[in-house]
């Protein structure tokens, strides 16, 4: 089951981009070298500054370069968050390397400050997992050093940086979670959401303003709308629509509230609405989720480097281990949807058990808004959202 936890606040993080005031300065980084073996026809990169496993001279190369620092240092990962539990206990298991675990519970902001504060000190974190604003920050602060798995042709080019210093692992969709018990008929689009027999039943996991979950609930429903990622102010006037029929319901949509029957249809992430399925059945719950296939809305998390990484080979066996076929299908045991979803159903390598307990997505979303766009959204819904469903 995936719990809230502070580091969620790295997705209503996203609102606040423009906020961010990032410094990138130099640093020397390590200068271990990328293993004994060199790629064909040329000296060995350092391991700082490889940007494939072809500069260890392949995966082997790789491994031993990783095994010989011997040590992963990673931050703000949850072990019930995204099934990391097992993606840790899987990567130590596989390669016999120690991984220091630092701050669970923290946020993407808490990352981007490590990497700045300790460059050059064997604590720093090795490697990030950061919300999507965060990450093109970063990015953009030349903090994340370029790197290409194996299988970055298999995530989605909308998905990345061309350069791979960001790469998007997992996410979610928003989604509408029911209490069939409760509920005749559950609805699986916004627009069934209008319809009379769920007056006061439709709640959103918080206020838009602040939260990411929320702004997500509104921005798939102004793509339901005739709205775009340049243009959310469908989403309000929905969500006004919404309560003047008596739907809306103000209460903010949590696990407590759902198990009371306050909530009985949340739009939320997938990968917590599913979540709650599994939670709730031994309570006689019947939670089911689906995608609205009239807004089809995504936010993933990114993968990154940190340029200044203290074990820079054992950072890069890491990314290979996430976006391997056993990384990305263990992320979907935390109900997560990996990036390379698509790619591995097509190729018959997704674990079939696993993608079940997902909710069917219709339609795929793989292109994102932009920085620019989130700021401005940020600004139309809190212009706008409390006079939408104000009286």
């Amino acid at each position: 089951m995936i719990v809230h936890r502070s580091r969620a606040a790295a997705l209503a993080a996203v609102l606040t981009a423009a906020a961010l005031s990032l410094t990138a300065c130099g640093s020397a980084g390590s200068t271990a070298k990328s293993g004994d073996t060199a790629a064909k026809g040329g000296a060995a990169k350092e391991a700082k500054d490889a940007t494939s496993a072809a500069d260890f001279g392949g995966m082997d190369a790789l491994v031993a370069a990783a095994k010989k620092e011997g040590k992963l240092h990673v931050i703000t990962l949850p072990r019930d968050w995204a099934n990391y539990g097992k993606i840790l206990d899987g990567f130590k298991a596989k390669y016999g390397i120690e991984i220091e675990e630092e701050n669970p519970d923290g946020s993407s902001q808490d990352e981007i400050n490590a990497i700045n504060s300790r460059k050059g000190q064997d604590r720093a974190p090795d490697v990030v997992d950061l919300g999507s604003a965060f990450a093109l920050q970063a990015v953009k602060d030349g903090l994340l050093a370029p790197y290409k798995v194996a299988t970055f042709e298999k995530v989605p080019d909308t998905m990345k940086d061309a350069a791979g210093a960001r790469v998007n692992d997992y996410g979610g969709y928003i989604s509408i979670g029911c209490d069939a018990k409760k509920i005749g008929t559950c609805p699986k689009t916004f627009a069934d959401l209008l319809k009379p027999e769920y007056k006061g039943k439709v709640a959103l996991n918080g206020n838009p303003t602040k939260s990411g979950s929320a702004f997500g609930g509104v921005y798939a429903a102004a793509l339901a709308n005739g709205g775009s990622l340049d243009n959310i102010q469908p989403g309000i006037d929905f969500f006004g629509k919404l309560k003047q029929s008596g739907n809306f319901n103000p209460v903010e949509s949590t696990p407590a509230t759902i198990e009371k029957g306050e909530t009985p249809i949340s739009i939320d992430w997938s990968y917590l609405n599913a979540g709650y399925t599994d939670k709730f059945k031994s309570k006689g719950i019947d939670w089911q989720v689906s995608i609205p296939a009239d807004g089809s809305y995504a936010q993933y998390y990114n993968q990154g480097i940190n340029k200044w990484a203290p074990h820079p080979a054992a950072a890069r066996l890491w990314q290979e281990y996430l976006f391997s076929t056993e990384g990305q299908n263990l992320f979907m045991g935390g109900y997560a949807t990996p990036s390379t979803f698509e790619a591995m159903k097509k190729d018959g390598t997704l674990d079939a058990a696993a993608a079940a307990k997902l909710p069917t997505v219709e339609k795929p979303f793989t292109t994102f808004p932009t920085q620019d766009q989130i700021t401005a959204a940020k600004k139309v819904i809190t212009e706008n959202w409390t006079k939408a469903i104000a009286g």
